[in-house]
C-alpha cells in the first residue's frame, strides 16, 4: 500500500507544479486552490509511505515521478519542447524510479 499511495503522491506533485505554474503568482482563485490541496495531498501521502520505505528511496521515487509528470504535461498541454533528448532524459529518471523500487 505504501508504494501505491508514494507513486499517488508522486502524481499529486505534479499536479501542484502544474497548478502553481497556472495560479499566476497566486492571483487566480482555482489553481491557487488546487496547489494548495494537491500539496498537502502529496506531502501527506509521502508522510504516510515513509513509515515502510526509507527516506531516501521514498523521495527519490517522489521527486522522480514528480519531475517526470511535470515534464510531460509541458510537453503535451503546454506545448514544451518535446525533443528526443528531453524524452530520452524523462525515461532515465523513469529507469532510475524503476531501479529504486526493484532493488531497495
Amino acid at each position: 500500500m505504501a508504494w501505491f499511495v508514494l507513486v499517488l503522491s508522486g502524481l499529486l506533485e505534479a499536479a501542484w507544479a502544474v497548478a502553481l505554474d497556472r495560479s499566476a503568482g497566486f492571483s487566480r482563485l482555482l489553481p491557487s486552490t488546487a496547489f494548495v490541496v494537491s500539496l498537502a495531498a502529496s506531502m501527506a501521502g509521502l508522510a504516510y509511505a515513509l513509515r515502510d520505505i526509507p527516506l531516501g528511496t521514498a523521495y527519490a521515487v517522489w521527486v522522480g515521478i514528480g519531475a517526470m509528470g511535470t515534464a510531460l504535461v509541458g510537453m503535451v498541454a503546454l506545448r514544451e519542447p518535446a525533443t528526443l533528448p528531453r524524452i530520452g532524459c524523462l525515461l532515465l529518471v523513469g529507469a532510475g524510479v524503476v531501479g529504486l523500487k526493484l532493488f531497495r
